[in-house]
C-alpha cells in the first residue's frame, strides 16, 4: 500500500489525504456523482482539508438531496471553487451558495446541456481533439462556437474535455484498478475516469488481483491511478 507514491501493480493510496497530495491550487477536478448519489464524500472531505483553492470543478452539478452529506457545495462554501462547468450547478428552485456566489461575482460558471458536456468527456478520454454536433445549433449555447452544415444541418463544433484530478465513487476494486460498480455509482464516474490525468476512486472494498469476475468489470485498470477505502 502506498503513502504516497504510486505503484503500478498496487495502487492503493493509505488515506484519501494521501492520495491527494499533489493536488495543488488552481487544478482542475472532475467529481463523480449524480444529484448528490455516487459521489466520493471521503475524497471531497479531503479535499477541503487539503487547502487547495482555485479549483475549477467540473460535474453534473451542486445539488444535493440531503444537506449533511458533502458535495460541491461544501467544497464551493469553503471557498475552494473559483469555476464550476455543469449542466446543472445549481437548482434555481433552491439555491445555496453555488447560485450565491456567483451573483456576489465571486464563481464562474459554464453550462452545458447533459449530452453536451458527457460527449466532451467522452471525446477527452477518447483522445478526440473536438466534434461536431447538432445540439445547441442555433441558441444560446452555439454563440462563440465554430458552426458547420453537415447533412443539411447547422452543428457546432464543440472542443474534449479533460482535467487534472478526478475523485471518483465505485464498489469494489482489485489492488490493479480494475473497478465494479453498484447502483447510481455507474452516473459519470465511468467516463470521467476516462478523461482525467489522475484518476484517484473512492470504493467500498479492495481485494486482491484475479478476484473480481472479469465480466462484472466496467472499469479497466488502464484508466485508474489511485484507490482508497471509503470512510463510510
Amino acid at each position: 500500500m502506498s503513502t504516497g507514491s504510486v505503484s503500478r501493480l498496487d495502487k492503493r493510496f493509505d488515506s484519501p489525504q494521501a492520495s491527494l497530495a499533489d493536488l495543488a491550487d488552481g487544478a482542475s477536478v472532475m467529481v463523480g456523482g449524480f444529484a448528490g448519489h455516487g459521489a466520493p464524500e471521503s475524497l471531497l472531505r479531503a479535499l477541503i482539508e487539503s487547502g487547495a483553492v482555485n479549483l475549477t470543478v467540473i460535474c453534473h452539478g451542486a445539488g444535493n438531496p440531503d444537506p449533511a452529506r458533502v458535495g460541491i457545495n461544501s467544497l464551493v462554501e469553503a471557498g475552494r471553487v473559483k469555476k464550476i462547468i455543469s449542466p446543472l450547478p445549481f437548482d434555481p428552485r433552491a439555491g445555496g451558495p453555488v447560485k450565491d456566489r456567483w451573483e456576489a461575482g465571486d464563481l464562474e460558471l459554464e453550462v452545458h446541456p447533459f449530452g453536451v458536456l458527457t460527449e466532451r468527456l467522452r471525446a477527452g478520454g477518447a483522445g478526440i481533439g473536438g466534434f461536431f454536433m447538432p445540439a445547441g445549433a442555433g441558441t444560446r449555447f452555439g454563440e462563440g462556437h465554430e458552426v458547420r452544415e453537415i447533412n443539411g444541418r447547422p452543428h457546432v463544433f464543440q472542443t474534449s474535455l479533460k482535467a487534472d484530478f478526478a475523485l471518483l465513487r465505485a464498489s469494489t476494486a482489485d489492488t490493479l484498478g480494475n473497478l465494479v460498480y453498484a447502483g447510481t455509482q455507474r452516473n459519470w464516474n465511468p467516463i470521467m475516469a476516462m478523461a482525467a490525468r489522475v484518476a484517484i476512486f473512492e470504493v467500498d472494498e479492495i481485494v486482491e488481483a484475479g478476484q473480481l469476475d472479469p465480466e462484472r468489470v466496467i472499469t479497466p485498470a488502464i484508466f485508474v491511478q489511485r484507490l482508497v477505502l471509503s470512510a463510510g
